[in-house]
């Protein structure tokens, strides 16, 4: 598949480096270039585009609330973050960003972001943020690299400071958001706040006991203290997820 990329970035350098790096992949048809939001939203009013590969932090408008805008377009393109910092990771994910691609940027990473965009536009669907094609996902580093973390894989979650750490099946990924942010955004998705230090998925709770502590709750083997305000809210949950269940 051919791609046509716009390229965004305020720093003549950077944006020299990433159209080269984006030329030099086979994948790549024509590398479209804006020096920020304003002249990238030029482009495209002119020019319909596969993917725009972005620099967060820029004057003006910047990278978030330009994606912003691009998911508001009828056939959105994919949008790649590439900055040199983790902070944007939690709004990354709420955008439904493909992939985010920290500085310096390196050729192997970047095809690996091509890959993922070729793979999000050969879907006969549209790419609306966290549809089938683009599961809502949070940017972690795994290895030294930052990939993309599926939400549905995510068990539970447990404060550290002001980052969390978000525990799947057979990892754990630290990542800067606080664990409040993710209570109040991940809510829909069935996450509950049982502590002030614990985020976890609703459906995966295997029981609630009471142990000479207080309450607490086993997800994967592993128990977890439910502090006293959130006991009461808990049981009501899991009374009524255990009612819908039966009911279905």
């Amino acid at each position: 598949m051919s791609l046509v990329v716009l390229a965004v970035d305020d720093e003549p350098p950077a944006l020299d480096e990433l159209a080269y790096l984006l030329n030099a992949d086979g994948r790549v048809a024509h590398v479209h270039r804006a020096g920020d939001a304003t002249e990238a939203l030029r482009v495209l009013r002119d020019t319909e585009v596969d993917a725009v590969f972005l620099d967060i932090r820029m004057p003006g408008l910047d990278g978030m609330e330009l994606a912003r805008i691009l998911r508001r377009f009828a056939r959105p393109p994919a949008i790649v973050f590439v900055t040199a910092y983790d902070d944007g990771a939690v709004d990354a994910f709420d955008l439904g960003v493909t992939d985010y691609v920290r500085k310096p940027v390196r050729a192997e990473r970047l095809g690996e972001s091509l890959r993922r965009v070729a793979g999000v536009r050969l879907s006969s669907a549209p790419v609306p943020a966290g549809g089938p094609a683009d599961e809502p996902a949070i940017p972690v580093e795994l290895a030294g690299t930052t990939r993309m973390l599926p939400r549905s894989s995510v068990r539970w979650v447990e404060a550290q400071g002001d980052y969390a750490r978000l525990h799947t099946a057979d990892a754990s990924h630290l990542v800067r958001v606080s664990l409040a942010t993710l209570a109040d955004r991940w809510a829909d998705a069935g996450f509950v706040r049982i502590h002030r230090s614990y985020l976890v998925q609703i459906r995966l709770i295997a029981e609630l006991r009471l142990t000479g502590s207080g309450y607490v709750v086993a997800v994967d083997g592993v128990e977890l203290p439910v502090s006293r305000r959130h006991t009461r809210e808990l049981k009501d949950k899991l009374i009524r997820a255990a009612k819908h269940d039966w009911t279905r």
